[in-house]
């Protein structure tokens, strides 16, 4: 048997087509060919114009032959003569069974009725097509196989429910919320371009309309002797970061950074109104008599209006907090303590990111040793940075750890990243697959995840922490009626939250039962997506008899979504 494999994503447009919704094609392509090797001839080809006479050529020598297409169904040829199956990925309750646009082919129950059989990598994705097309219809489950790829992970980086110190790398930037000194009072404004600014609503020229009246906000209940005294604790830690560690402020102007914010969160009320009207003078007095010098800033900004004009939304850009910081160079971090782990695009809205984030912090916002890492699979900064800033500007002060690592990681890199985990975490609101979280378990790391869509073939009590879920209507992501003709999941942040606590106590109280589940993620990943099952899964539906098998591929990890 000949296989030839198309994917619109290839070796050459794969560095410029990451967050497109079918790069994750590619790696799927990638995981599939060893096993296709064993059992046949495998052609890629660059174009679907290729194929037929690549077909012709082999069916004039006696060869059987077959087509997969790693596309989606509306992006797959349907006047073709070889015979053809599309490998899909899907993570919705249904698949399209309307045209729009007067263009058939986005009807994917016709595509997929004359190709006259499918394979597509999760149960829910072949439940979807069933209830399309039929019970009878014929659907092959493959996951990726990718269970042995791991195996150098899983000897060099033994999983360990407290990391001891793991030093990581990459080229790119670290934003690490413990060296930003974050506060409200350095909240970003968003800034936006003259096409967000239309989108909202707003005139180049014209400022934003006067916004209706709001009732007046309830009055924060007063600060207990706990509260200041965890406030206080956070702000000696942060002077004490400041005076020890390496920043792009001075030591001098982050003590008084701190020390200002330190006042008015908790002991500002408890000075007489007199002698905060004194203070107040004082300090604008000093201001005014001894000007700062110009390299070294002395004072925080104050926070910038909402721009209404393109020109207000340009000088927004200077605000120091919304410059972006180097991305070409190399940089490291240690990381320690309870340490999870999550990799996704933050333009894919089914990522859910900012509950990842706030339902963390909120969990162990006392916690000086847990780490949140959040590894970006974004080549553009600018499309998260501010909003990034701002959440974590919201939710301080905390005692836990975000970093996020942007940029591109190298594979020792990323075996370090693999190693540093405690947990991996996923909040996706549907998943095609989701390959970063099979790839961590491969790695023996339990995990905290919702068990829908696709995660619902591998995800239990055995192998992590369950965040609950529900259903809500969407949209087919192709379909430009934006009609709600289908449904997702959305993941409950207090389930997401008690997670974080619930694996936090385990990593340090109970070790053995960390252990247990780590055990357990690896053996689960071992019988779902070894090379063997996966061979036979796949022998079995095109009636072959396998041959040697292959040494997998080393493919690139830890950059697709699906």
């Amino acid at each position: 048997m000949n296989f030839i494999l198309y994917s619109d994503v290839n070796d050459g447009s794969i560095s410029q087509s990451l967050g497109r919704p079918e790069y994750s094609y590619y790696f799927v392509l990638k995981a599939y060919r060893p096993v296709l090797e064993s059992l046949g001839r495998v052609h890629v080809v660059s174009s679907a114009a290729e194929v037929d006479p690549l077909y012709r050529q082999l069916q004039q020598a006696g060869q059987e032959c077959l087509f997969l297409s790693f596309s989606p169904p509306h992006k797959t040829p349907t006047d073709l003569q070889c015979p053809m199956v599309c490998v899909i990925a899907w993570e919705y309750d249904s698949i399209p069974t309307e045209d729009w646009d007067s263009d058939p082919r986005h009807d994917w129950s016709q595509t997929l009725a004359r190709h006259g059989r499918v394979i597509t990598l999760s149960s829910h994705t072949a439940q979807a097509i069933r209830r399309a097309l039929g019970e009878d219809f014929p659907v092959l489950v493959l996951p990726t196989p990718l269970w042995e790829r791991f195996a150098e992970v899983r000897e060099q980086y033994p999983s360990t429910p407290v990391n001891p110190g793991s030093t990581l790398q990459i080229k790119g930037c670290i934003i690490d919320s413990r060296a930003m000194g974050l506060s409200a009072d350095g909240l970003i404004a968003p800034i936006f371009n003259e096409q967000e600014l239309e989108t909202r609503g707003l005139s180049v020229e014209e400022p934003e309309p006067e916004p209706e009246p709001e009732p007046e906000p309830v009055a924060p209940p007063p600060l207990t002797l706990q509260r200041r005294a965890f406030i206080t604790k956070h702000y000696l830690r942060e002077g004490y970061r400041a005076v020890t560690s390496e920043s792009e402020h001075s030591p001098l102007f982050l003590l008084k950074h701190n020390l200002l914010l330190w006042y008015r969160e908790a002991v500002r009320d408890l000075v007489p109104v007199a002698a905060r009207k004194q203070l107040f003078r004082l300090r604008t007095s000093e201001s005014l008599s001894e000007p700062a010098p110009a390299p070294e800033p002395q004072s925080i900004p104050e926070p910038l209006p909402l721009a209404t004009t393109v020109s207000e939304a340009m000088e927004q850009a200077e605000h120091p907090q919304a410059l972006l910081p180097d991305t070409s160079e190399r940089v490291e971090i240690e990381v320690s303590g309870v340490v999870y782990v999550s990799v996704f695009n933050p333009e894919d809205g089914r990522k859910n990111w900012h509950h990842l984030i706030t339902a963390f912090c909120w969990a162990l916002r006392d916690a000086e040793d847990a780490t949140l890492v959040l590894k970006i699979t974004q080549n553009d900064l600018s499309t998260y940075y501010v909003h990034l800033i701002t959440l974590l500007s919201q939710l301080s002060p905390f005692a836990c750890r975000v970093v996020v690592m942007h940029g591109y990681l190298e594979d020792e890199e990323f075996a370090r990243l693999y190693g540093a985990a405690s947990f991996y975490v996923n909040a996706s609101r549907c998943e095609g697959l989701c390959l970063p979280l099979m790839e961590f378990m491969s790695c023996a790391r339990p995990v905290i995840a919702p068990n829908h869509t696709a995660m619902g073939d591998y995800i239990d009590e055995r192998v992590g922490f369950i965040v609950k879920s529900s259903h809500e209507p969407t949209i087919w992501p192709e379909d430009a009626r934006i009609l709600y003709r289908t449904l997702r999941h959305r993941p409950d942040w207090g389930s997401l939250k008690a997670a974080y606590a619930d694996s936090y106590a385990m990593a340090k109280n109970q070790p053995q039962d960390y252990q247990a589940m780590a055990t357990a993620a690896n053996e689960r990943m071992r019988d779902y997506c070894g090379f063997a099952p996966v061979q036979q899964r796949l022998s079995e539906f095109f009636g072959l008899t396998p041959g040697s098998a292959t040494t997998p591929l080393k493919a690139e990890a830890g950059t697709a979504s699906c």
